[in-house]
């Protein structure tokens, strides 16, 4: 009897990772999120940073793979919600201040 578990595919761990972000955006969506257009005059005008700035502020690995991003507020805070995949192929959800 073979006991071994097979590995899984880089198709199924992509799938999975997707599921993982998507289930993690459920509980954001019940918070106020601004859209495209709000971020972005955000940004423009300074009230929060870029998202490039907020990952470099936070050391998130440049090769890690984004799969959505959010700026919902949180508490009176606004924060970038971000599902990001690493190099390692593990899915996460990111929580990091906007400002």
């Amino acid at each position: 009897m073979n006991t071994k578990a097979s590995k899984p595919s880089a198709a199924a761990a992509i799938a999975l990772a997707l599921a993982l972000a998507l289930s993690g955006t459920g509980a954001s969506q019940a918070q106020a999120c601004l859209d495209r257009q709000q971020i972005q005059e955000a940004v423009t005008s300074g009230q929060i940073m870029s998202l490039d700035a907020v990952l470099a502020a936070n050391g998130v690995d440049g090769s890690a793979e984004i799969l959505n991003v959010q700026v919902c507020d949180q508490g009176g805070q606004l924060v970038y919600i971000i599902g990001v995949l690493t190099a390692d192929g593990q899915a996460q959800n990111l929580t990091l201040s906007a400002q």
